[in-house]
């Protein structure tokens, strides 16, 4: 089964925020997925619990909280009461944060990416004990957690599903070791501007990729779903002439740049063809998609959801 989730943040009034979130469940998304910008975007875990209120199917998440600036213990609380308040749909989504801007809004200095990565894992590692009931006591340079409990709220679901969104090669191997979902962006470096990225979109690099969460995932009864986030989606008539500029400013060819798993253009059919090969080459089975694509992949969803 392939499925596909809304990637929204509120951007104008609360009425078209709960608009939009009854709108996507009613038609077929899985999710309503929240980025974790704090400056830039909504704080999502209210935005979320404002989408629960007027939906009853729909997963909520943050896709995914920095955990270089989010500390375990109000990350677990705000997941756990998400979980509570929506009646047992919350998911919780965790990256090593890539933004300079977010760590000096909160007083700290972005580390490397060794060091960003070991927080993650830290930080991951503890919100989901938190989430479980245990007591955590963690002191390392990355985290210091003393005697934390969650006590209350505790979360209506048993296990709280863990998505970790990375392209770096350590926290993919970590993921496909303990992540419930591994979310794929493909992005690589982080450009000057602090915001903007190089791609990893070529086979290769998916393929290398896939690979370290292969390896990660050794042993494991269930491997982690994966999940591609679409960058832009189109429905055209004309795929190659909708994807030329993109692709010369991702530095790509347009045949490479359609055959991306980041990027959905075309007819319906089309896409529809192009989610089936990214399911058969790849193994992936969940898209996550931007707001504005709503509408119009609307009638792609029920025909996704049946592939084999």
């Amino acid at each position: 089964m392939v499925t596909f989730s809304l990637h929204a943040t509120p951007s104008g009034t609360a009425a078209e925020w709960v608009e939009l979130a009854r709108r996507a469940e009613a038609a077929g998304y899985d999710a309503l997925l929240a980025p974790d910008h704090p400056g830039a975007a909504a704080t999502p875990f209210v935005a979320l619990a404002a989408a629960a209120a007027v939906t009853t199917t729909i997963g909520l998440g943050s896709n995914v909280s920095n955990a270089g600036i989010r500390e375990p213990m109000l990350l677990a609380a705000d997941v756990a009461t998400l979980d509570l308040v929506s009646g047992g749909r919350a998911r919780l989504g965790i990256g090593a944060g890539h933004t300079p801007a977010e760590w000096r809004a909160v007083g700290r200095e972005r580390p490397d990416v060794a060091g960003r990565v070991r927080r993650a894992v830290a930080v991951a590692d503890a919100v989901r004990r938190l989430l479980d009931g245990e007591e955590v006591t963690v002191d390392t340079p990355d985290l210091v957690l003393r005697d934390a409990r969650l006590d209350t709220p505790r979360p209506v679901q048993r296990r709280i599903p863990l998505t970790v969104g990375t392209a770096n090669s350590c926290l993919l191997r970590w993921a496909g070791a303990h992540a419930d979902v591994v979310g794929l962006a493909g992005l690589g470096r982080t450009l000057p501007d602090g915001y903007q990225h190089e791609v990893r979109w070529r086979a290769a690099d998916i393929e290398a990729q896939l690979a370290q969460v292969a390896a990660g995932a050794a042993g494991r009864t269930e491997p982690p779903v994966l999940e591609a986030l679409v960058q832009r989606v189109e429905v055209t008539d004309d795929a190659e002439a909708a994807a030329a500029d993109m692709a010369r400013e991702v530095g790509l060819s347009v045949a490479e740049l359609l055959a991306t798993p980041y990027v959905l253009m075309g007819t319906e059919d089309e896409i529809v063809a192009a989610v089936a090969g990214h399911r058969r080459r790849w193994g992936i089975t969940r898209f996550a998609v931007r707001a504005p694509a709503l509408d119009a992949l609307a009638p792609v969803l029920p025909r996704v959801a049946t592939l084999d």
